[in-house]
């Protein structure tokens, strides 16, 4: 019974050891929206790891809008 628990914590460990690991990769993080912006990117969806609340002035779910004018 003692061989049994040993083999079967090793092959956990084992298990856990060869796990990959996954990280979150975030997407590109902008200081405001002019850099947003001279990096090409505008209208950030909220749904978009870019995303931030400061960056969407109207509050309607977009930062860095482009501009209509």
């Amino acid at each position: 019974m003692v061989r049994f628990i040993a083999i079967a914590a090793a092959v956990v460990g084992i298990g856990l050891g060869l796990a990959p690991s996954v990280a979150a990769s975030p997407g590109p993080v902008y200081p405001n929206c002019t850099a947003a912006h001279n990096a090409g990117v505008w209208d950030i969806p909220e749904s978009d790891d870019a995303y931030w609340s400061d960056g969407d002035r109207d509050g309607d779910g977009v930062a860095c809008e482009s501009y209509s004018g």
